[in-house]
């Protein structure tokens, strides 16, 4: 992988994380049209993920500050404790699929795009059916619970399929869960950050003990890393901002045209 690739695919990392079109699905699609191949690319999609997630601590490193904050300064249990205990719930679906289904999830990424484009297909109806019933709704939504918390959790955990969007899959379910549009995307965006940076120390220490062989060069992994770094800032504002406004339909559209293309392609 050069570092002209590199960098084209950490801005589709970027870009697509958090908005709700794949960032997975996107990546397999953008290594097919470059020729990427190889167990580099596992590597890559580490270093891109782990970019992101830094970009989410930037954008709403005030919300994690008073999270913190507030967990661990006082004994006494309060709104931020009870918040983090919900995103802790959040992660019990991942968590199981993570350390009990890590290979059969693994082996569904670089075996064709009929998934990818299957998947974003389901994307597309999900995001258009939240929408869809968000506007009939008189009232204004809640705030998440753990009832919420868990569900939202499993559509994360069903997420890790290539093509189906991990922002899109959570803030659809909230959606449908009645929890308000404010919260549902922080909530979305905050739920990830343990489970994709504790993935990205766990495979940092197989590549240092030899484990996970990877010809990525330093210079294409600089690349991707600052790509996908200062895209993720911006698509992950604009995300945040495009569900306060229920917008969500379009990507729908993008979903439904992107899935619909890349199964045609895929077929004939």
């Amino acid at each position: 992988m050069s570092w002209i690739e590199a960098l084209i695919l950490g801005i589709v990392q970027g870009l697509t994380e958090f908005l709700p079109v794949s960032s997975s699905g996107h990546l397999e699609i953008g290594q097919a049209l470059l020729g990427t191949a190889g167990e580099e690319n596992l590597t890559f999609a580490i270093i891109v993920h782990t970019a992101t997630v830094l970009s989410t601590l930037v954008i709403l490193w005030k919300e994690v500050s008073r999270l913190f904050t507030g967990t661990f300064t006082t004994l006494q249990w309060n709104e931020s404790k009870d918040y983090v205990a919900k995103i802790l719930v959040s992660m019990i679906p991942v968590f199981i699929v993570g350390m009990f289904f890590k290979d059969q999830v693994e082996a569904f990424f670089g075996n064709g795009l009929l998934l990818v484009g299957i998947c974003l297909i389901i994307t597309a109806a999900l995001l258009a059916l939240s929408e869809w019933l968000q506007k009939k709704r008189q009232n204004s939504g809640h705030e998440v619970t753990y009832k919420d918390a868990i569900i939202i959790g499993v559509a994360q955990a069903c997420a890790v399929l290539p093509g189906l969007s991990r922002s899109g899959t959570t803030i659809a379910t909230g959606l449908l869960c009645g929890v308000k549009k404010e919260s549902v995307a922080q909530f979305s965006f905050l739920m990830v950050l343990i489970p994709i940076l504790g993935e990205a120390f766990l495979d940092l220490l197989k590549l240092l003990q030899g484990e996970l062989s990877s010809d990525l060069g330093i210079v294409p992994a600089i690349a991707g890393f600052i790509a996908a770094f200062v895209t993720g800032c911006f698509a992950c504002r604009f995300m945040i901002e495009i569900v306060r406004r229920q917008r969500l339909v379009w990507f729908a559209l993008y979903c439904a045209v992107v899935g619909s293309a890349t199964i045609i392609a895929t077929c004939c």
